[in-house]
Formats: C-alpha cells, structure tokens, sequence
C-alpha cells in the first residue's frame, strides 16, 4: 500500500514550490509588479532564510570563501537565471519555462564529459540526446500571439532559463569539489546576488514601491520553501537519490503543465507535448 512517507511528502512540497515560483511570476505581469524589484526582495529573504533554517557555521562560511571566483559568477548569474525565467514565463509561458529549467540538469552533465573527463556510457548518451530532442521541441511555437513583445522570438527565453540554471548547476558543483559547504555556498551566493540586483536598480534609479517588494517576498519564500524541501527529502531519503531526482524534475513537469494548461489556457502544439514526453524519457533514463 502506497504510504507517505516524510520524503515523499517533502518532494512533493518541493515541486509544489517550484511550481510555485513559476505562478507568481506569471501573475506578476497581471498584476504590473516590477520583476526586477520583485528578484531582489526575493533574495534577501531566501538570504535571510538560509541563515534562519540552514544556519550554516563560521566554518562552513568560511569554506565557501576559498572559493570566491565562483561564487561572484553566482552572485551575477543567479538574478540573470530569475530575469530569464521571468521573461520566459511571460512570453513563452510556464509549462515551456518549467521544462526547459528541469532540462537544464542536462547541461552539467554534458560539461562533466566535455570539460571534466567524465567517462560517456551509452545510456547517458542517450539521455543527452534526448534531452535535447526534448528542448527542441518544447521550444517550437506555432505562431506568436497577436502583439506581444516577444513575438517569434519567445524561444530564446527558455532557452536562456535552460543555458542560466545549467550554469549555475556546474558551478555549485565546482564549489562542492573545491571543499565548499553547500549551506555556507549557498548563503553567500544569495547574498552577493541580492547585492548585485539592489546595485543594479540603484543605477538604473529605479522608483522602490513597497508592493513591488511585497510580491518579492512571497517569491523568495517560495523560492527558498523549494530549496529547503529538496535539501531535507535527500536527507529523508539517502538511499534513494534517483526517486528524488525523477520525483522532483518529473513532477514539476507534469504539475507546470497542468496548471499551464488549465489555469493560464497556454496552448501547446503536438510538438511540444512530444517534447514533454521526451523529458520525461530523458529523465528515467538518467536514473540508476
């Protein structure tokens, strides 16, 4: 009999929030509420949070200072990554947005053979390329919709979510082979990233409007609700990482598309549902 278990439970939050963070920036255009201002609010409480949950050491902060190239090229592309997906989920829409960041695992994988001397096995060839099959065709758009700004461009910007969040994937893990702390790394990282957007809009004289900053803190609390939930269902379930791993990217594949579909009436092709078919094949694949 199916049970519940807490790692099942705390997986399921996880695609639950991923989703969520999806959501909030589709209803942010609704809504008129300045992305950007929204970004760095969000990090500042996923900062916040990180120390408040993770409460990471000196000892673990003080690891992921040996590694300060890489955590200033995190500080740079982790708002870059959020401003893509942004953009992504407006133009091109949440189910396509939500499958190209959950491809984007497919990238650290590629570059672990290219750059790192990984050896390449069959079945991950295989998964690589379907994986690629698979952003191909969730890119594909029939036509762009009457007078929106992107217009048949819209492609580029999950393209950019999926090249973003695959980046950001390598160098966590190069951060983790430099004998940083995850919980230190990742405090550090959302710090300098919040730094960074603030600077960002101090130069660009941006009006701050209090609910701009509202709507970026239902954002990084689901944002850091994601992380915290993934981190403690790989701690519930140690033996299991492939579960998690096709839980998690499965899901909010499937969960993206369905409130995609039915919340936001985004229209899908044949193509794109053929590539939503492909991801998933992609990702049993890649399970042990």
């Amino acid at each position: 009999m199916f049970a519940l278990t807490p790692g099942l439970l705390f997986l399921l939050a996880s695609v639950a929030f991923s989703v969520t963070v999806a959501v909030l920036l589709k209803l942010a255009r609704r809504y008129d509420i300045d992305v950007r201002q929204a970004i760095a609010a969000n990090y500042a409480v996923t900062a916040a949070l990180s120390w408040l949950v993770l409460r990471p050491s000196a000892a673990q902060l003080e690891s992921a200072g040996q590694a300060w190239g890489l955590l200033l090229a995190l500080g740079l592309l982790l708002p870059s990554g959020f401003m893509a997906m942004a953009q992504s989920v407006r133009h091109a829409g949440i189910v396509r947005s939500d499958a190209a960041q959950r491809l984007s695992l497919f990238l650290p994988l590629l570059a672990a053979f290219l750059l790192f001397g990984e050896s390449l096995t069959l079945r991950k060839a295989g998964a690589i390329a379907l994986a690629f099959a698979a952003l191909f065709c969730v890119l594909r758009r029939r036509a762009p919709a009457g007078g929106e700004a992107a217009g048949g461009n819209a492609w580029l910007w999950p393209l950019g979510v999926w090249v973003a969040y695959g980046v950001v994937d390598i160098l966590f893990k190069q951060m983790a082979k430099a004998g940083a702390a995850f919980s230190g790394a990742l405090l550090v990282a959302f710090a300098l990233a919040g730094v960074f957007m603030a600077a960002y809009l101090l130069l660009r004289r941006v009006a701050w409007q209090p609910r701009h900053l509202l709507a970026g803190v239902a954002l990084g609390a689901a944002n850091f609700g994601n992380i915290v939930t993934y981190i403690r269902a790989h701690q519930a379930l140690p033996d299991n990482p492939a579960l998690v791993f096709s839980t998690m990217n499965m899901g909010v594949i499937a969960l993206g598309t369905v409130v995609g579909a039915l919340a936001f009436r985004e229209p899908l092709s044949r193509v794109n549902l053929l590539g939503l078919a492909l991801a998933v094949a992609a990702i049993v694949l890649m399970m042990p």
